[in-house]
């Protein structure tokens, strides 16, 4: 393989990479979004990320967007010192993700 032929795959895959990243919202997006209904309240996420592991602190909460798909991102410590992290739909709440960060 050529160096240019080389140097334009390397491109697509950068291209492909950032294209596949998430998006975080900011506040007035956010705030935007559930106002219309779009997405419910962060503060059920946090409750909900909190009950599954009962005296955990929350580190973190988030709001992405990848290919129109909001999802609230909760980061959170244990009890045990393990990092969690939780994604939901922010739309209907369904558990996409729960793992060890």
């Amino acid at each position: 393989m050529t160096a240019e032929r080389c140097r334009v795959v390397l491109l697509g895959l950068i291209m492909v990479c950032t294209l596949a990243q998430a998006r975080d919202l900011n506040q007035d997006e956010a705030l935007e979004l559930r106002q219309r209904g779009v997405i419910l309240p962060l503060e059920q996420f946090i409750d909900l990320a909190l009950s599954r592991y009962p005296g955990s602190r929350l580190l973190e909460a988030e709001l992405e967007e990848k290919h129109g798909v909001y999802v609230y991102e909760v980061e959170l410590v244990t009890t045990e010192g393990v990092v969690r992290e939780i994604k939901f739909d922010a739309r209907d709440r369904r558990l996409l993700k729960d793992e060890e960060d």
